[in-house]
């Protein structure tokens, strides 16, 4: 087991720069339950849309700010990611790291959560905000948005000149998404990921988890594990997330698994660069409960040529780095920081 103790060592960079190496020891698994056989290419460069799109985008700000899809976040870098507690962050190790070093930006990492529609500029008090109408004396870089009658158009307003909306109202018309930014405190990624060190394997570690500084008021997802993809309700996964072709705006997507390694998920839901790192999830059964619950089951990590058969046949699939019983201990104790917290039910 000294590879696989040194694949889940892991590293930790902290804000001011600095940098801890872990390493770990695995007591008690059968080796043969968590190496993957597959052999598959590193090539991450696009995601794929297979056929017709089936993609959707959740412009509503109803939906899109609320549970579920309320997990999911934007990092800085360009990916997604998902909230697993209230201040940790599941995302794809190749977001901040590219199998050498961190990217250009990590120790200014930011996470963003979708902002709901702001009532200011709609009458009443808004925060820090006037009754409709009233202004300070002496202000005079706030206009009076217009009156709208029923059809939209402006209404006469006698003794009144024309007036521009203010700024706040027209960004929030213009239908562009909000987020606010929250500074990560600290992140860890797996010695798997490194170059190197997994001799071909680096894309089964393709995960990291950010802590934030402060905790979003955002319900989170817990994280679960499943045996085979036989078990998935319906055969079907489902994920979240802010691809670029679709600026700003979340798109989910839910698909069928194809097919499996030990390590990995291999479907075909349609995605596109932006999308990686986000939380795959479904709906697990609760143990000794009749009740089900959306679990994060894996990390959307992208396209990949794949010999699934071991014949020297490749295909092309979007493919998903899957939560493992060994994964799990280990993002469970990078978020606790007690093993005792980390037994899978």
């Amino acid at each position: 087991l000294n590879d696989l103790e040194q694949l889940l060592s892991y590293e930790t960079v902290y804000e001011n720069g600095t940098r801890t190496y872990t390493s770990v020891s695995v007591h008690g698994l059968n080796e043969e339950t968590v190496w993957s056989k597959n052999a598959s290419s590193n090539s991450r460069h696009k995601r794929e849309v297979y056929g017709t799109d089936t993609r959707f985008t959740i412009t509503d700000k109803q939906y899109s700010t609320k549970y579920p899809f309320s997990t999911s976040v934007k990092i800085s870098t360009g990916c997604s990611g998902v909230l697993i507690t209230p201040k940790h962050v599941l995302t794809a190790a190749h977001c901040i790291h590219d199998g050498k070093d961190y990217l250009d930006g990590v120790q200014k990492l930011r996470v963003g959560i979708l902002k709901e529609k702001s009532r200011r500029g709609k009458g009443g008090k808004g925060r820090g905000g006037r009754e409709k109408g009233k202004r300070r004396k002496g202000d005079k870089t706030i206009e009076e948005a217009p009156e709208m009658d029923d059809n939209g158009g402006k209404k006469d307003r006698k003794g009144k000149g024309k007036t521009r909306k203010s700024r706040s109202r027209r960004s929030v018309e213009s239908g562009k998404p909000s987020f606010k930014w929250t500074k990560v405190k600290q992140t860890q990624v797996p010695k798997g990921w490194f170059k190197g060190v997994a001799d071909g394997l680096a894309a089964d570690y393709d995960y990291a988890v950010l802590e934030l500084k402060k905790a979003p008021k955002v319900k989170f997802m817990d994280l679960g594990i499943i045996p085979s993809v036989k078990e998935l309700p319906a055969g079907r996964i489902h994920f979240s997330g802010f691809d670029d072709d679709r600026p700003g705006n979340l798109v989910y997507r839910f698909c069928s698994v194809s097919d499996e390694s030990n390590d990995l998920l291999y479907q075909y839901c349609d995605a596109k660069p932006g999308s990686s790192g986000s939380g795959v999830y479904i709906r697990l059964k609760e143990p000794g409960k009749k009740k089900w619950k959306r679990k994060i089951i894996g990390v959307f990590s992208g396209h990949q040529w794949v010999d699934v058969n071991g014949n020297g046949e490749q295909q092309d699939y979007n493919v998903a780095v899957r939560i493992t019983p060994l994964k799990y201990a280990q993002i469970c104790y990078w978020v606790h920081g007690d093993a005792g917290e980390c037994r899978v039910a």
